[in-house]
């Protein structure tokens, strides 16, 4: 008689079966050994992202938007026209002291031959050039009014805000663009001033990005010499890559960490994947001797940057642990 066995599944195996389809078949799991390493003993404090060159483009003259040429998020470059407002009026305030102008010259110059015969006083040459200085400096004033209907791009960067809309109206002071430079970005964090001769003495400083994992080191930091009177925090900028904006996934205002290196110190450490989270459950997948993986709980402190964990608890020196823990936890139900 053949030997029939039964086998029970429950609706939570198979599901188990359907996402891991070669969990019956599974090989050696991929592991790290948790080490003791020399590590920079950090001071971390809390920032911000900001844009070294950026502007908040105002009208200088009064007008309604006849033309926005780049909304928020649009990059341009320096030189370009953001924006044109309505310069009739303007314009034809230039064209009156243009020929204000013309006729002055022509009158300083039927003076000057005049007084040249002798026919008028040099009180009137005097007064003749007077008039035709104020009328070139009108001139060049109106001729400087115009211009200002054309809202030309100081340098190259984003767009980061648009205020105004085509068809409203700009009165002079009136706010119309908020710009950056990408290239140009750095972190700024405010310190306790007891702490400052210790970051002071920092020769780096690394910049987490919580949200996204990601970290980079700073090219630059810059203690600035004067205290809040009020919370007698001292601020600090540390100079980011000039390519670290150029994506768009780091931005002016942007929470970060400063993370400033004041010392070395060993840690017991592991990697960042290997840790399995479940609610408030940490842990991570040990494997034996056998190959198996066995899932224990751990406790873990602050991140570095080369995608480690400090271990505060339930792991020693030389122990491995599954670098990929969903995979492990399968081969442990199996």
């Amino acid at each position: 008689m053949n030997d029939i066995r039964f086998h029970i599944f429950t609706p939570f195996a198979a599901l188990l079966l359907l996402l891991s389809p070669d969990a019956q078949t599974a090989g050696v799991l991929p592991s790290a050994t948790v080490e003791v390493r020399e590590v920079d003993l950090a001071y971390p404090a809390e920032a911000t992202v900001e844009a070294v060159r950026q502007a908040t483009i105002a009208a200088q003259m009064s007008g309604r938007v006849v033309e926005a040429r780049f909304d928020a998020g649009a990059r341009f470059k320096a030189g370009d026209m953001l924006m044109r407002l309505d310069a009739r009026e303007a314009t034809q305030g230039l064209a009156g002291a243009q020929a204000q102008l013309a006729n002055a010259r022509a009158q300083v110059e039927r003076t000057r031959n005049l007084f040249a015969q002798k026919f008028v006083s040099q009180a009137a040459l005097d007064k003749a050039e007077a008039d035709y200085k104020i009328a070139a400096a009108s001139a060049g004033q109106a001729g400087v009014g115009s211009s200002y209907a054309n809202i030309i791009a100081p340098f190259s960067g984003v767009v980061a805000q648009r205020h105004v809309e085509p068809g409203e109206m700009a009165t002079a002071g009136k706010a119309l663009l908020s710009i950056f430079d990408p290239q140009g970005l750095r972190v700024v964090a405010d310190i306790p001033q007891a702490r400052q001769g210790e970051v002071r003495q920092a020769l780096r400083a690394r910049i987490e990005f919580p949200e996204t994992g990601k970290w980079l080191d700073g090219v630059r930091i810059e203690i600035l010499p004067t205290a809040d009177s009020l919370t007698h925090a001292v601020r600090v900028r540390v100079t980011l890559p000039s390519d670290a904006g150029l994506s768009g996934a780091i931005m002016p205002g942007m929470f970060v960490r400063a993370h400033f290196a004041i010392g070395k110190v060993k840690k017991l450490l592991m990697p960042a994947g290997a840790v399995l989270r479940r609610g408030e459950l940490t842990g991570a997948y040990v494997i034996d001797d056998k190959g198996q993986p066995h899932l224990r709980q751990v406790r873990v402190g602050e991140a570095f940057g080369d995608g480690m964990l400090e271990v505060l608890a339930g792991l020693s020196t030389g122990e491995k642990v599954a670098l990929d823990p969903v995979k492990a936890g399968f081969n442990a139900q199996h």
